[in-house]
This record gives structure tokens, C-alpha cells and sequence, in this order.
């Protein structure tokens, strides 16, 4: 009985180790207002630059004169001006593209972009 116990545990141990692991989708947060302010950071720090693939965007929208809008090939992604709250969105950046976020009331002014790789 011991055999067949430890026959199963290394058949199992065989499988774990041929399983790919599935890397985690990485996160971006976008933060627009309560002031004249837009961001879109990931780890803490301002995006410039970021690797093509898929991505989970967790915007926090704090004024509601503002809005959050995320355009570029293959993505056109935005809360409303009139409300708040948190929304997240998965989203796939193309490689060697450039995408924008803005405010659409106050574009002017209160935008970002960011290149792909």
C-alpha cells in the first residue's frame, strides 16, 4: 500500500513540474482628478514606457468634472464626466504603438502618453 502511496505522489509531483505556471496579468492604476490631475502608474511609478501584451487597469476616478479616457490601436476605454468611482479594465497594448489618456473636458492640460515595446 505504501508503494502505490508514493508511486501517486511522485506521479503527482511529475505533473506540477510539466504544468506551466501562468505569469499574472500586470497591473496599471489610473488616477484622475479630485484637482486638475491625471496619472497612470504602475509599481508606483509614472508610466513612460511599457511592454506590449494584456494588461488590468484599475482607475480610480475622483471628481466628477473629470473623466479617465485610455485611447490607442485597440483601445478606446473611459468613465463618464459626471461620475466617480473605481472601474478596472483588461486591455491589450499593441507592440510599438503610442497610447493617451486624458481628461476629455480639460485635454489641454491634463494628459499623458506612453510607447510600447
Amino acid at each position: 500500500m505504501k508503494r502505490i502511496y508514493l508511486a501517486l505522489f511522485v506521479a503527482m509531483l511529475s505533473l506540477l513540474a510539466v504544468v506551466p505556471t501562468q505569469a499574472a496579468t500586470p497591473r496599471l492604476a489610473g488616477t484622475v482628478g479630485p484637482g486638475f490631475t491625471i496619472t497612470l502608474k504602475k509599481a508606483g511609478a509614472k508610466v513612460a514606457t511599457l511592454e506590449a501584451g494584456k494588461y488590468s487597469i484599475t482607475v480610480s476616478d475622483l471628481s466628477s468634472i473629470h473623466d479617465f479616457h485610455l485611447v490607442g490601436p485597440g483601445v478606446n476605454k473611459a468613465t463618464s464626466v459626471g461620475g466617480t468611482g473605481k472601474v478596472t479594465w483588461t486591455v491589450t497594448f499593441q507592440k510599438g504603438k503610442t497610447y493617451r489618456f486624458m481628461c476629455d473636458p480639460h485635454a489641454s492640460f491634463m494628459n499623458g502618453k506612453f510607447k510600447t515595446f
